[in-house]
């Protein structure tokens, strides 16, 4: 006869149910849901605290979650991931994977699934995600399928793969070291592969197909047209398209470009070309053609001005006031470079000035007019300086030009963190809090922008879930919930018993946490092996897998968090593809582990 829980776990169980209605309604916005259940648990311990402890250890589990070491990994790889975007790291292995999608979108994501898979096998799958987030999010914003389409898919096939080897996680890791203690023989690194692989044929197709149409396209669009900026790109000399034709590279470059030079003949080196189109567009020719839209001693002044200063560059548009120096002026007799060290890279009249169809003239000898907007950059302090003294009014929209002096270094930090961690040299903690205080300390990430790179939405998500995990196992609720399971699975075939433990498994880290779920469910499995006459292997290869199911729920996994800000995602659309996904695995799983061991 199984007793009735305590009243600590029927209330951890009820607080755990209530966080997900809330979660799945939506009404509530997850920040606020996570704090009231942080509060909840809180109050709860420090009037009715657990047997044998005292209301400040409630106060501390309630709020261990804010200085746990998992919370700090995933700001540091937050971190990390911002000074690979910063300093353009991530934009060689960007366009390769944009050349894939250009040439088809399907085949570009099934290419980044498998990849994805193969790399979990063997490297921490959490490294590896903050790795392809950046590259992803990037991808978006150059056209490709939105972010939000694609980072729950590429997060299902990096747990898809972590699962597939006994070094995979540090969960694959915890279970198979219980489960050796508890007797059973050591496995293999490839132990159980063949059982992953063959489920993952049947996942795979779901994860590229179906998922991304389950989920919402969450880009913010833009009802404005974008401003329309002409400029003057000069070739680099060592550009890889000199001695091209202007239709030979036309496919390289942003739809968005316009050639407005007639240009017959091969491209050469320091030849000025007439072009037009948005500010990311010209940023995007300028990268291709390996030129530069501002004469080169202007562009390296302001580049060796920032190094020596610790500066970030900026972009800004500003727009030419009535009572601006630079009206009927041209660029060159301006005087701005010399003046005030920034750079003009284009210009943009609207409509309104010049007419619906009369063409922008020749750049160089364009005479400014009110109402013009200036792609400026440079320094902030010269920047602002340029606008205070020519009457200019700075528009709002800045963006940073990425520190690619930098992009070596971010690169091999982040490198060195993935690879000390994926071998076991270091925790994932410690090599990422390290990688981090790196980009600090080496000028890859400033230390007044950190605000961008983390989330505040995850932090307070985190810091709940790591509470209602301890809530769940120091309750008795998980323990309570094994006997329960126990007690019914006699009646099921072995195949259905598989399949009960690694569903509950699933469900205890979905709403736990891995190592919770790896915890208590590796003890249950020996025991129920024991009481059913059963081989323990299949069913603790079943904890294994349960515990890396981690599809379902934002809280599931650090990664889901990781995604979860970059994908605009809400709790609905985590159940909405991680649900099937799970049965998916649980079925096919469960199948193959009987067949496996003749059961």
């Amino acid at each position: 006869m199984i007793e009735a829980p305590s009243y600590h776990a029927m209330a951890a169980m009820a607080v755990t149910i209530a966080m997900f209605v809330a979660f799945v309604r939506g009404k509530m916005s997850i920040e606020i849901v996570s704090l009231l259940t942080i509060a909840v648990i809180a109050v709860g311990l420090y009037f009715f605290p657990l047997e044998g402890t005292s209301p400040t250890d409630g106060l501390a589990l309630a709020f261990g979650g804010f200085g746990h070491y998992a919370l700090i990994t995933i700001c540091a790889l937050m971190v990390m991931g911002r000074g690979l975007v910063v300093t353009g790291a991530l934009e060689p292995a960007a366009r390769f994977l944009e050349r894939v999608f250009k040439a088809n979108l399907q085949v570009g994501l099934l290419v980044s699934l498998v990849a994805t898979f193969v790399l979990s096998m063997f490297v921490n799958n959490t490294p590896v995600l903050v790795l392809l987030i950046p590259i992803f999010v990037a991808l978006a914003q150059r056209g490709a399928m939105p972010a939000s389409k694609t980072l729950i898919p590429l997060n299902a096939a990096s747990l898809l793969g972590g699962l597939a080897t006994t070094i995979g996680t540090s969960t694959n890791i915890l279970v198979v070291s219980i489960a050796v203690d508890l007797g059973m023989r050591e496995m293999g690194v490839f132990h159980f592969t063949p059982i992953v692989l063959g489920a993952s044929l049947i996942a795979l197709p779901y994860i590229w197909l179906v998922m991304p149409r389950q989920l919402p396209d969450n880009r913010v669009i833009d009802e404005t047209e974008k401003r329309r900026f002409h400029a003057r790109l000069r070739i680099g000399a060592d550009s890889a398209f000199a001695g091209q034709s202007v239709a030979d590279i036309l496919p390289r470059l942003p739809q968005d470009i316009r050639f407005h030079d007639d240009v017959t003949g091969p491209l050469q080196p320091q030849q000025r070309l007439h072009i037009s189109g948005s500010h990311e567009a010209l940023e995007d020719a300028m990268r291709v053609l390996q030129g530069e839209l501002a004469p080169a001693w202007v562009l390296d002044r302001i580049r060796r001005d920032a190094a020596s200063n610790g500066k970030d560059i900026l972009a800004v548009e500003m727009t030419v006031t009535a009572d601006s120096r630079l009206i009927s002026r041209t660029l060159p007799t301006s005087g701005v470079a010399d003046l005030y060290g920034v750079a003009v890279l284009g210009i943009h009249r609207p409509e309104r000035l010049i007419g619906a169809r009369q063409e922008f003239s020749e750049v160089g000898d364009q005479r400014i007019a009110e109402g013009d907007v200036l792609l400026v950059m440079g320094l902030p302090e010269d920047l602002q300086n340029f606008a205070s003294t020519d009457s200019l009014l700075m528009l709002e929209g800045a963006r940073e030009m990425p520190r690619k002096s930098k992009a070596l270094l971010s690169a091999v930090i982040m490198g060195v963190a993935v690879f000390t961690a994926s071998v076991g040299i270091f925790p994932i903690a410690i090599s990422a809090l390290a990688g981090a205080i790196l980009m600090f300390l080496t000028g890859c990430v400033k230390f007044d922008r950190v605000g961008r790179a983390l989330s505040g939405q995850v932090i307070v998500l985190v810091a709940a879930s790591i509470a209602i995990g301890r809530i769940i196992l120091d309750s008795g609720a998980a323990g309570w919930l094994g006997e329960v399971l126990s007690a019914g699975l006699q009646y099921l075939p072995p195949a259905g018993i598989i399949a009960a433990i690694m569903l509950f498994v699933t469900m205890l880290t979905n709403f736990a946490s891995n190592a919770t779920a790896a915890t208590v469910g590796t003890p249950i499995a020996f025991a129920i092996a024991a009481q059913l006459n059963l081989p323990a292997e299949p069913l603790v290869l079943a904890v294994l897998f349960g515990c890396n199911l981690c599809y379902a729920t934002p809280i599931a996994y650090q990664t889901n968090m990781l995604i979860m800000g970059e994908g605009s995602y809400v709790f609905a659309d985590y159940i909405r593809t991680g649900v099937p996904l799970v049965l998916i695995m649980v079925t096919s799983l469960s199948v193959l582990l009987a067949l496996s061991y003749g059961m």
